[in-house]
Order: structure tokens, then sequence, then C-alpha cells
């Protein structure tokens, strides 16, 4: 049986356990049980154990749950709400106003969450309703905050780079280095496009009359040195080589847990709370990280990646036709997949493709991480869209509807990187 039709198979068999609802990581299980029994001579059992056991002690993924308990107690502190007071008096005279909050607010919110879902929600809860009241035009509200909130994904510390940094043994440090610049640059691009459309339609934007004297934006500024103190203790920490990710993961849970309390409105039951979410998520994550790595294995042992990845060398597409492809692909896929289950289906199998064609496999992690955050706001599966529909009442697909500018934006930016790599690697290759 050729390697075309097997792959067809089992991408078949894998349709089917997710259209019939089954977990993620336990549909990759029985998808690798299923290669190594049918198309591969291993023992099964075996592999089982010694994958699983392997693959859930791993010291570099400790990072991802503490990362993921600092974001879930800033979401449940006042510091979220102080610094979208801190941000407010500066906008005022900005084209756009205070809709630059929510591009600014999830900016911020992503550099010290590492999540998508919980940047929307955060800033979503504090934005949405002020901002309605002002008078603002609500299509702009849901696609600013929908666009803006993929930002989570990609700003370090990013939840998904830690998970593709343990999938394919990259330097998470490097990874979190490389992230910065594509996500500065994708937030001047979300600004500039709101800035664009206030200036085109004069009368979109309710002018609210109220102007701050620097004193008054000075003294609001200071709710905004918290979040920041946060930013630069973990983003410091990495970049000067003083702690690796996982040592600024516990000093950012440390400096989040004493900031959240000191902030006031902040309990012991807001940390128990904050502990459980944490807890169920990192154990999500963790459990589709094992059901990946024994479908990396087992799929090594039918030989299908590596033939695939023959067979891209010998079509000879170019890295620029191969990328097309696979933008495709992941679009497609993001549309049924949450992003760490498109990152941990599909690095096994496109890496050494990747690889075959000459793509540095850094650039490649921002590169999927920015096509991932398209499927945050692609239905039926969008998460940024679920939220902002739980959050609002609106329908998902006015939501979708949105955030689509936002979509062409994340587009425009895949280009970007492509045609500008270094805009990836430059940071990256100064840490030397």
């Amino acid at each position: 049986m050729s390697d075309p039709v097997i792959f067809s198979i089992l991408l078949g068999v894998l349709l089917v356990m997710l259209a019939a609802g089954l977990w993620v990581a336990l549909s990759l299980m029985a998808l690798a049980l299923v290669a190594l029994v049918f198309f591969a001579n291993a023992p099964q059992g075996l592999v089982l154990a010694t994958t699983l056991w392997a693959n859930s002690h791993s010291w570099t993924l400790a990072a991802l749950p503490l990362f993921i308990l600092m974001g879930e107690i800033l979401l449940r502190s006042r510091l979220s709400n102080d610094m979208f007071s801190g941000l407010a008096p500066w906008l005022g005279r900005v084209p756009g106003r205070l809709l630059h909050v929510n591009v600014l607010g999830c900016a911020i919110f992503a550099a010290v969450s590492g999540s998508s879902a919980a940047t929307a929600a955060t800033i979503g809860r504090m934005s949405v309703p002020e901002l309605e009241a002002r008078g603002y035009p609500q299509s702009l509200i849901l696609g600013t905050l929908a666009g803006s909130a993929t930002l989570g994904l990609l700003i370090p510390p990013s939840i998904i780079l830690i998970v593709y940094g343990v999938a394919t043994e990259q330097s998470i440090a490097r990874l979190f280095v490389a992230g910065i610049l594509p996500g500065l640059m994708l937030v001047a691009m979300f600004a500039g496009y709101v800035a664009l459309r206030a200036l085109m339609s004069p009368g979109l934007i309710p002018d609210e009359g109220v102007h701050y004297t620097l004193r008054q934006k000075l003294a609001a500024s200071r709710r905004l040195i918290p979040v920041m103190l946060l930013i630069i203790g973990v983003m410091g920490s990495i970049y000067t080589g003083v702690a690796s990710p996982t040592d600024a993961a516990a000093v950012g849970v440390f400096l989040a847990v004493v900031l959240a309390f000191a902030s006031g409105g902040f309990s012991w039951r807001d940390l128990m709370a904050a502990l459980m979410s944490a807890t169920r998520t990192s154990c999500m994550i963790a459990f589709i990280l094992m059901g990946a790595a024994f479908l990396a294995i087992s799929m090594g042992f039918t030989g299908i990646p590596r033939n695939l990845a023959a067979w891209i060398g010998t079509m000879e597409l170019s890295p620029y036709a191969l990328l097309a492809v696979l933008t495709v692909f992941f679009i497609v896929l993001g549309c049924f997949l949450d992003g760490i289950s498109v990152v941990v289906l599909t690095t096994s199998i496109i890496l050494p493709m990747v690889q075959a064609v000459g793509i540095d496999t850094l650039w490649f992690g921002i590169y999927l991480v920015l096509v991932v955050e398209m499927s945050q706001i692609t239905p039926p599966v969008g998460f940024n869209l679920f939220v902002i529909q739980g959050l609002t009442g609106i329908d998902i697909l006015r939501v979708a509807k949105a955030a689509l500018p936002f979509f062409g934006l994340l587009l425009l930016g895949v280009l970007l990187i492509t045609l500008f790599p270094g805009i990836v690697t430059v940071l990256p290759n100064a840490m030397g």
C-alpha cells in the first residue's frame, strides 16, 4: 500500500474520531495505535508506555502551567482594570480614540498571560461595555477585540510557542525573543487600520469632548507600572540570560501574586480559583502533547513523514510555494481545531518537509503561530469568537464578520515575515 493511501486512511480515521466528539488527545493516541497495528512492525504497548512516560515529565514543559497560572491570577485581579484606566487618557486625541485601548490592552495583557482566550476575555470584559456606552461602532469594538486578542499567541510568553518548542526541541527562550518584533509589527498594523478607518470616516468615532492635561495623563499612567514591572521582570530575565523560561515563569507567578494582593480586591479564594483553572487547562494541554508525542513516534515507525518529505523534495517546490500551500492547509485545519491541536497534530509530519527545502525551523515556529492566530477568528471553531460571543451574546457570525479585516492583516503579517525573515531572526541572532 502506498504512503499517500496510508496517509489518507489515517487522516480519515482521525476526522471521524474528531467529528464524533472524541477528545483530541484520545483521538491522537487511538490514531497512533491504528498506525502501529496496521502499518508498522513495532510493539504497540511498549512504544505507548515508554513514549507517554518520557513525555510526561519534561522540565521544559514546566513553564507551561506556570505561565497559565500567571494569566489566571491577573484575570481575577484589579490589575486588568488598572490597565484600561492607565491607557485611556493617552488615546483621547489619537484617530480611533479609545478603540486603541483594545489593541494596546490586548498587547500588554498578551505579554503577561500567554493565552489568546484569556486576553479576549479579560480585555473584552472591561472594554466592550465601556466602548458601547460611549457610542463606538459595534463592528469595530468586536473586530479590534477579536483581532488583537490573537496577539496572546505570539507576544511572549506564549503558551503555543512553548508547545511548539517542546514538540520540535527548539529553544523556547529563542522562540520567545523571536516573537517580539512580529508581535509589535502586528500591534502597529492593527492600530494603523483603526486610525485609517477613523480618518476615512470622521463621523464614525464619537468625539467625547474630554481632554486630559499632561499631569492627569501621568497620574493615570501610574496604574500601568505594576503590569509593566511584571513584563520587564519576565522577559528581561529571559532575554538577558539570567533565567530560563521556566525560571522566569516562576518569577512571573510570584510577582503576579504579590501585585494582585497589593492592588486590592484579590482574595485567597481568587487564588484557589486561579489554581484550579490553571490546573485544568494545563492538564488538557499536557494530555494533548502526550498524545501528539505518541503519534509522532508511531508515524516514525510507519516511515510516512520521511517518505512525504522525500516526495516533496522530488517535486522541487520552492520555499515560497511550499509556504503558500501550507498556509492554505493550516487555515482550513484551523477552522476545525484549536491552535494547540493544530501545532501538535502537524509538526511531526510538516517539519521534515520544511527542513527539506531549507526553511529555518525557528522562523517556521513564528510563521506557524501567525497562521494559527488566523484560525482563532475563523468560524466554526475560532476560540476568540466563542469567547466574545459568550461575553456579548452577539451571534458568532457577526463577530466573525467584524474580525474579517484583522484576518486580512494577519495574512499580510505572514507575507511580511516571509519576504523579510529578519523581522523574526534579528533578535534571536543578537542573543548569540
